[in-house]
């Protein structure tokens, strides 16, 4: 089949690592299919441009992945060039789509909605089957985080261009597994029956983790102490992530041995890291940014993986942070401190989950967790061994391909 991949975001993981839709292409290939993926020339997060001609479209094949780019306008942050920026994407794709050979299949994915909106109307329009990937749920997100109200007119807009990508899709699949409760939730089972949801999680890539904790070894003291419980997080550090709660908890610990070792960087590590020697806080270390090569030798060093997150009602639906199944893939415990519904790792026994996040309720998650008995933390780690090969990218295409092919 010719499989076309439509992601705003989704160029080559060397500029921007989203990797879900490469990894899909690169196993759709293996299984003999065709596949392209559409995204925009801009790179999120930077100011690359991956076109800087004056020619609207242009395509690469990069580690044998065949990546369309459409030209779009750079934008910062998430004011009204980003917007344009969006829009532009998705009203210049038909443009550019007519000049390839009509696909079998397009899958289409939201975020941003007006991008997997146009996918699914020219899955229409070619009489192909259409696919509406999930990746966040908007206008919900908007709502949970406070950024506007159920009420106000954009966000009425695109949750009526919401509910139009999941009627006219021949299919939806979502990363979070709880998300036909929200279908539920809006009033839509009558038009959006069950039987064409579906959920693919974000995973992992087994082979590559592995052999990037093989080849490129994390060299650091702390990992190797053995005298330490080490308690490790990777990701951002902004005010966004609340890692001040982690900071809270780590004073509450009673455990001498016991220690916060964190990897990452943001316009928060600075403070935090201030405050750490301000408030002779001893049990933590700022590690500092890391090549995310090194990230599965880190993570399969740690004691306990912290998955850390500030409390949102918008997990009551599921959660999709890559490095959770980066956490399963280092066979280690993973401890969730927010609240959240059809977590993976809990769900199988991988991981705990503090329901209250408190820096007493966390510390004390810690410390049990550092004096299980040896036969529980392996029965942790087993599990979390299992949860990640059910995870692998390869599995994870082999459930896409079953969607596409009923």
């Amino acid at each position: 089949m010719d499989i076309w991949l439509i992601n705003h975001y989704a160029v080559p993981p060397k500029y921007y690592p989203l990797a879900r839709q490469t990894c899909f292409a690169k196993y759709l290939m293996e299984m003999g299919h065709t596949v392209t993926i559409f995204a925009a020339s801009t790179v999120h997060n930077s100011t690359m441009n991956l076109i800087t001609d004056g020619r609207p479209w242009r395509d690469e094949v990069v580690e044998g992945v065949h990546y369309v780019y459409i030209k779009c306008k750079g934008y910062q942050g998430s004011g009204l060039k980003r917007i344009y920026n969006i829009c532009e994407f998705a009203w210049k794709l038909p443009g550019v789509c007519k000049r390839f050979s009509r696909p079998d299949v397009i899958v289409a994915t939201s975020m941003p909605p007006t991008s997997c909106a146009m996918g699914i109307h020219l899955a229409r329009k070619y009489k192909c089957k259409g696919i509406a990937e999930i990746a966040d749920l908007w206008p919900e997100s908007i709502v949970a985080y406070g950024i506007a109200g159920p009420h106000n007119p954009a966000v009425i807009a695109l949750r009526w261009l919401e509910k139009w990508i999941y009627t006219h899709a021949d299919d939806v699949v979502f990363t979070m597994e709880g998300a036909y409760d929200y279908i539920v939730k809006q009033g839509w089972e009558k038009e959006i029956p069950q039987s064409k949801v579906h959920y693919i999680n974000n995973g992992v890539e087994l082979d590559v983790f592995r052999y990037n904790r093989v080849h490129y070894p994390a060299e650091d003291s702390d990992l190797k102490d053995p005298g330490q419980f080490n308690v490790v997080y990777t990701g951002s550090i902004r005010p966004a992530n609340n890692l001040s709660l982690v900071l809270d908890a780590a004073k509450q610990i009673r455990d001498p041995s016991i220690k916060f070792l964190i990897w990452g960087d943001g316009d928060e590590r600075t403070v935090l890291a201030q405050r750490v020697q301000n408030e002779g806080i001893s049990n933590v270390v700022f590690k500092g940014k890391v090549d995310k090569k090194y990230i599965p030798s880190i993570v399969s060093q740690a004691d306990l993986n912290l998955m850390h997150l500030p409390p949102h009602a918008i997990f009551n639906y599921g959660i999709s942070p890559n490095k959770l199944f980066d956490y399963m893939a280092a066979e280690k415990p993973v401890l969730c401190d927010f609240p959240c519904a059809y977590n993976p790792a809990v769900q199988r026994g991988a991981g705990e989950l503090i329901d209250y996040p408190t820096p007493e309720t966390v510390a004390r998650a810690i410390e049990k967790m550092s004096c299980l008995p040896s036969e529980v933390y392996k029965a942790y780690c087993e599990a979390a061994r299992q949860t990640a090969q059910e995870y692998d990218f390869k599995n994870l295409t082999k459930k896409l391909i079953e969607i596409i092919s009923e």
